[in-house]
């Protein structure tokens, strides 16, 4: 596909301009990964660039906080831009290539290959099963019982993702699979960001407990993929539809290697992000029982029973309470691309060779673009107040043609789990504020504690 641009002269654009900063906040705010583009964006406006040592050792940095800067940097389809980048390369060096980390040129056939499989339709039939995982969950919960919301939702995304798409019990691996993971995306982000590497081939003990973690987490897609080919009645159709994809130019199937790599990445997407965004969602009502009240109806009106994919329509406000929390807890809080060739970003002159970092979480807390952006308020994404929007400036899911390609998935799991448990309980909050950390995708950074009560007891 061709993308149909401006043409502009590239050479006659004013380069970006210097961050204000001095050099050790720089560094600091860099640093910092989430909030770090915040301080950013406020020192030297939407696009700013930071030199923080000679090329040869750190290439320069430009942080985009507009949303033109965003389409123009996550919305290319020319190549110029790609993720030819060490946080990249490590994660394809531990986890395996996969939709994710692969660069353009492999992106390109794995991208049509997979499409299919996360179609609006294609998902609705492998999601249904999170209403059902989440019905179990307030049944395990006393009233008045206290919580973690964060170890709860990981427990349940990982229970609802093991039998709606992996045809596979997970609940006596839970404590296996989140760890390996985060050890291994925890290696691949502190190694990606230091200015000096040691080899990849050194043994170190990070990299051996990193590379226990992938293959721990491999043979798991391995046995699950060996259950789906000797039986093809497994209730396995996320799997099931990688066996069958293709690639339609070539109609060249994926190899049993290739399926686990997918595999693996599905487990961190389906897992451990959709478990993040429902945390938040969940500590916001807890604080605003007004908020909660409003999605407890709104689901109460649907009756008594199971919710299925097909409910989603009438769950308008549930999705808006979603949307909020990904607004503010969004797992991707940084998109990084390499700059290939010279491009325009939001009218200045990025150069080939310079990290464009598109601040998501700065841009979706920014004052010139949100009314009182740090007040949880579902309402914004309401029809009437969505309207003139700049579609740009809400990326939950990145943007582009490499955007999530399992965000159906994730927006229909995550609103029927909502629904369904919000329906059963109501949480109270105990902390006041939600700690973030970034060891790879934003997740909570410590327990998020609540009191539970059930519906009938609860005023």
């Amino acid at each position: 596909m061709v993308e149909t641009v401006q043409r502009v002269d590239i050479a006659a654009l004013p380069p970006t301009p210097h961050n204000p900063l001095p050099y050790r906040q720089q560094i600091a705010a860099i640093r910092a990964y989430f909030t770090g583009t915040e301080a950013l964006r406020d020192a030297g406006g939407p696009v700013t660039r930071c030199t923080l040592a000679p090329k040869w050792i750190t290439p320069p940095i430009v942080v985009v906080t507009s949303p033109k800067g965003a389409h123009d940097v996550l919305g290319r389809t020319d190549g110029f831009v790609d993720k030819a980048l060490p946080i990249y390369d490590e994660v394809r060096r531990i986890l395996g290539g996969n939709v994710f980390d692969f660069t353009h040129d492999a992106w390109l056939p794995r991208r049509r290959a997979l499409q299919p499989v996360f179609t609006k339709q294609h998902v609705a039939r492998f999601a249904g099963h999170m209403a059902e995982a989440a019905e179990g969950l307030p049944m395990r919960w006393p009233d008045g019982a206290e919580v973690d919301l964060d170890s709860e939702c990981h427990a349940l995304t990982l229970r609802a993702l093991g039998r709606s798409v992996l045809g596979l019990d997970l609940d006596k691996r839970a404590e296996a699979v989140g760890p390996a993971l985060r050890t291994a995306l925890k290696y691949c982000a502190d190694r990606a960001y230091r200015p000096m590497r040691a080899p990849h081939w050194l043994p170190t003990p990070a990299r051996r407990r990193a590379l226990a973690a992938s293959a721990a987490l491999h043979r798991l897609a391995a046995e699950i993929l060996h259950a789906c080919r000797a039986d093809p009645t497994v209730d396995a159709p996320l799997v099931h539809a990688l066996i069958a994809a293709t690639d339609p130019e070539t109609g060249q199937p994926l190899s049993d290697a290739q399926i686990c790599h997918e595999l693996v990445l599905f487990m961190l997407a389906g897992h451990d992000t959709t478990a993040t965004t429902l945390t938040y969602a969940f500590w916001a009502l807890g604080g605003r029982p007004d908020l909660q009240d409003r999605v407890a109806a709104e689901v109460a009106a649907l009756g008594d029973r199971p919710l299925t994919p097909a409910d989603l329509p009438q769950l308008g406000y549930t999705v808006r309470v979603l949307h909020e929390a990904l607004r503010l807890c969004p797992p991707g809080s940084i998109t990084p691309r390499m700059a290939m060739r010279d491009i325009d970003v939001d009218g200045y002159r990025v150069e080939a060779g310079t990290v464009a970092i598109v601040g998501i979480y700065a841009m979706h807390r920014d004052p010139a673009l949100w009314d009182n952006p740090l007040v949880f308020d579902p309402d914004r994404f309401s029809p009437e107040n969505s309207k003139g929007r700049d579609r740009w400036q809400f990326l939950p899911f990145g943007g582009g043609p490499r955007s999530c390609i399992g965000d159906h998935f994730a927006m229909l799991e995550a609103t029927l789990a909502l629904a369904t448990i919000i329906r059963r309980v109501e949480i109270r909050s105990l902390d006041a504020n939600f700690p973030l950390a970034v060891p790879f995708t934003m997740v909570a950074g410590g327990p998020i504690r609540a009191r539970i009560h059930t519906r009938s007891t609860a005023k």
